[in-house]
């Protein structure tokens, strides 16, 4: 299969990615911390100094392998494997302490739609895999065949906003063994009896992978972490696909842009915490309508930027 940015990974928010992180042709070090197959990585490539650095992060090794093939021209791109949780050990191998920018494009990207093997689409059949980094242990299947129903009605429930957990979990404890994407998005249907506009599957899949991957526990690891890394004036741009990521990331630039975080604000301070970032965007920047026809993928999208004080 041929490799392509426009047929793999059309870059969401583009434009607006570049505005916020304020690189034109500035000198420094930057940071993809979800490089996936290199879109966003290079226009921000073609922009920076040449003796700026861009480093690619990425827990796929498949996606990191074909970003690397997309950006062997650049000599000032840094390809690292591993998970954005640990950000300020990554980049401490390398020799680096301080950034000047950063992208999070969060979520999966086509290629993991695209490529039937790796459990991801409801629409591919496929073992029920969902890693992002298939070194680690748990899988989709292990989540489907061995939680509890209150486990399962857990995930369903808080990472797939799902309104019939309790059934669809109930549903997937009877039905055991599920083996496949196809079995499970069956197994669903007989509860949702395809009643809404989008796929009866979409949100535990969303669920799913969210936990197989634990990616809200490892986006709030990795901005905590990694406001510590920023120069001053560095920015902070991150791109999110559903509400619960957004939320952590609203919560997260609103409790570093103020300078007390205690719960009895007519108690003296007690919790020490001093500001750190200025919000740029009052409320997230999301897709024109053209960009949306372009790629459909962008249509949830919404964009949040924060810059060091």
């Amino acid at each position: 299969m041929k490799i392509s940015f426009e047929y793999f990974h059309k870059p969401v928010l583009l434009k607006e990615v570049l505005h916020y992180l304020n690189i034109e042709r500035k000198k420094g070090i930057w940071v993809d911390a979800t490089l996936g197959l290199g879109g966003h990585s290079k226009a921000i490539l073609e922009r920076i100094d040449k003796d700026s650095k861009l480093i690619g992060i990425d827990c796929d090794e498949e996606s990191l392998n074909i970003a690397i093939k997309n950006l062997s021209g650049y000599k000032n791109f840094i390809p690292l494997k591993g998970n954005f949780k640990e950000i300020d050990l990554m980049l401490k191998k390398t020799g680096i302490n301080k950034i000047d920018g950063i992208l999070y494009d969060l979520g999966v990207s086509s290629l993991h739609f695209e490529k039937a093997d790796r459990g991801f689409s409801f629409m591919k059949n496929a073992t029920l895999d969902m890693r992002l980094d298939r070194t680690s242990n748990l899988t989709g299947y292990d989540i489907v065949n061995k939680y509890s129903y209150s486990q399962l009605n857990y995930i369903i429930k808080e990472y797939g906003e799902e309104r019939q957990a309790k059934k669809i979990a109930a549903e997937i404890i009877k039905s055991r063994p599920i083996n496949t994407t196809l079995e499970l998005v069956e197994v669903i249907k007989r509860v949702k009896k395809n009643k809404e506009r989008i796929n009866p599957a979409t949100k535990v899949f969303q669920a799913i992978r969210i936990a197989v991957n634990n990616e809200l526990e490892n986006l709030k690891q990795s901005l905590e972490r990694v406001v510590k890394l920023l120069n001053p004036g560095a920015r902070i741009v991150v791109i999110s696909f559903h509400s619960l990521e957004d939320r952590i990331v609203k919560k997260f630039f609103e409790k570093e842009a103020i300078d007390c975080i205690c719960e009895n604000k007519k108690m003296p301070c007690t919790c020490g915490h001093i500001r750190t970032l200025k919000i740029l965007t009052k409320k997230p920047i999301l897709p024109d309508d053209t960009e949306i026809k372009e790629n459909i993928r962008a249509r949830s999208a919404k964009l949040r930027s924060a810059e060091r004080l």
